[in-house]
């Protein structure tokens, strides 16, 4: 069982990470433009540098839109005072688990049984 104190620093990182996702969105975006098939004024592996710099770009974007998903809801269930239980099994998380991962909606036990499947 979480504690006020610990509830409210938890509640705090969260909405750091959140805003540092929320800051990093320009620059992450600028990688994920159209790469140009100029070939006048790009050599072939340049252009397939670009491409592949582009594939990274837009993966990092969706893990960032993700994570920033994750954070949302576990704000949002702080708010609604059902944070800190797994959403599967209902059972509490233990208080490592959240501070290593402040968004993790579920358990240690079930997190297991998802990575068995």
């Amino acid at each position: 069982m979480l504690s006020n104190d610990d509830l409210q620093v938890l509640k705090e990182r969260l909405q750091q990470d959140l805003a540092a996702l929320e800051r990093g969105a320009d620059s992450r975006q600028s990688g994920t433009e159209t790469v140009e098939l100029d070939q006048t004024r790009t050599g072939r592996l340049t252009r397939m540098d670009a491409v592949q710099g582009q594939a990274m770009a837009k993966a990092t974007e969706a893990r960032a839109l993700r994570q920033m998903q994750r954070i949302r809801t576990a704000l949002r269930r702080i708010d609604e005072g059902t944070y800190g239980d797994c959403v599967r099994c209902e059972e509490p998380i233990a208080a490592g688990r959240l501070r290593a991962d402040p968004a993790t909606p579920i358990c240690i036990s079930c997190a297991e049984q998802s990575e068995q499947r």
